[in-house]
């Protein structure tokens, strides 16, 4: 799961299948290779499962993955709310500074 797009595979593929071309489409664009390489890394750890029609879903394993993230997803979205409120702060104070005009002597 740390390998970078594995996280993104297993979000789109939450509560249904897509085939090749919907997941990759649902990523981004992400490369065919790419996408071609983690789909068969999360297939060989038994997270994700070829239909019959080429389709793509979570294994029974997969999907309880997510739910699995849930503190972590509460976690970051706590932090992105409490940065938020920092970061708007900076930006202010960035466009106050260049906003002053400079003075002449």
């Amino acid at each position: 799961m740390t390998r970078r797009w594995s996280m993104r595979i297993v979000w789109e593929l939450q509560g249904h299948s897509l085939t090749f071309l919907e997941l990759q489409r649902e990523c981004d664009g992400m490369s065919s290779s790419t996408l071609t390489l983690r789909l068969r890394e999360l297939t060989e750890a038994k997270l994700v499962a070829r239909q019959h029609d080429g389709s793509y879903e979570l294994s029974s394993l997969g999907a309880a993955l997510p739910a699995a993230f849930g503190p972590l997803v509460s976690w970051a979205e706590e932090w992105a709310d409490a940065t938020a409120a920092d970061h708007s702060v900076t930006q202010g104070r960035e466009r106050s500074n260049s906003d002053a005009s400079p003075t002449s002597e």
